[in-house]
């Protein structure tokens, strides 16, 4: 088992900043991938961000190099920095961890975390 404890995210106005950090515990070695997934209205769950165990990582098109996943293998913390933000960024960010239960994909969710940008 692994738990994701978040933190960070809040309110900012058009063009801020804003980070998001993820702390993990327990089976950390079984995890394949770490990402960062976001809820905004109206849409699906999505994926912003991801990063390999060997620290490639993968982008969705709407972060268009706004965003930067990054990893803190020392401190089990996974983090997103978030810059230029627009008022479509705003939604609930959840971290997430991939690994292999019986050979298919499984996750692992954080609680989510609160992003709101204004405009």
């Amino acid at each position: 088992q692994v738990q994701l404890v978040e933190s960070g995210g809040g309110a900012v106005q058009v063009g801020g900043s804003l980070s998001l950090s993820c702390l993990a515990s327990g089976t950390i070695d079984e995890i394949r991938s770490w990402a960062w997934y976001r809820q905004v209205s109206g849409k699906e769950r999505e994926m912003v961000a991801k990063i390999l165990n060997g620290g490639e990582t993968n982008y969705a098109d709407f972060v268009q190099r706004r965003f930067t996943i990054s990893r803190d293998r020392a401190k089990n913390i996974l983090s997103l920095q978030m810059n230029y933000l627009k008022p479509e960024d705003t939604g609930v960010y959840f971290c997430c961890a991939e690994y292999l239960e019986n050979w298919d994909r499984a996750y692992y969710w954080g609680q989510g975390a609160q992003v709101s940008v204004s405009s």
